[in-house]
């Protein structure tokens, strides 16, 4: 597949927490490499994170919970987990070995204090990152998501890029994390999602 100008690479949550911090997520370490090479072949990134303030709702420790609990919030059901990604502590900072300097746009999310954010593209209550608007304004056509985890925060971005109009693909082996795997590779066929390997990738 070879890659267009109207294409954009989305590299999704790879931070220390989500690494080798209070969230590390199993194989993180072996997406590292796939992403700078994916990275080297795109002339558009955007670049998602968490960013989550010291008290927030997705936090065992807001509510006086064991982590993995599910509260209820407005927007639904919510699972808490450890403390991760707080804005301005090195675990929300990218994995350092991350090569992403030449990123046009750094998108933080989940930073109110009462909503969760999975996808780049919509806050779990349903309100907007502003990310399809800006995308489309740009011209872009395609929407390649990457990063951590696979069937989370990768996936919904990628869900949300196809609701949004775009072409829209997960890199299997630039993302890490499985998670309900039956289920969610449904919910991608059934949006139109696509999964490819960067090998199928060229410039």
């Amino acid at each position: 597949m070879k890659i267009q100008p109207t294409d954009v690479f989305i590299v999704v949550d790879v931070q220390t927490d989500f690494v080798s911090g209070s969230l590390a997520i199993p194989g993180a370490d072996a997406i590292i490499d796939p992403i700078n090479a994916t990275a080297a072949l795109f002339d558009h990134i955007v670049v998602a994170t968490d960013w989550h303030p010291a008290d927030h709702v997705s936090f065992a420790s807001t509510h006086g919970k064991a982590r993995g609990e599910v509260i209820d919030t407005p927007y639904g059901p919510q699972g808490v987990h450890a403390d991760h990604c707080v804005q301005g502590t090195p675990g929300a900072e990218l994995d350092p070995r991350l090569n992403l300097t030449r990123a046009e746009l750094i998108l933080r999310k989940g930073y109110r204090r009462d909503v969760d954010s999975y996808s780049a593209f919509r806050e779990n209550d349903g309100a907007t990152t502003g990310l399809g608007a800006y995308l489309h304004a740009r011209g872009f056509e395609r929407v390649f998501c990457a990063g951590l985890a696979r069937y989370v925060c990768v996936l919904q971005t990628a869900l949300g890029a196809a609701a949004d109009g775009f072409e829209s693909y997960v890199l299997r082996d630039a993302s890490a994390g499985d998670r309900d795997v039956e289920e969610n590779d449904r919910k991608a066929a059934d949006a139109g999602v696509r999964w490819i390997n960067t090998s199928d990738l060229t410039a």
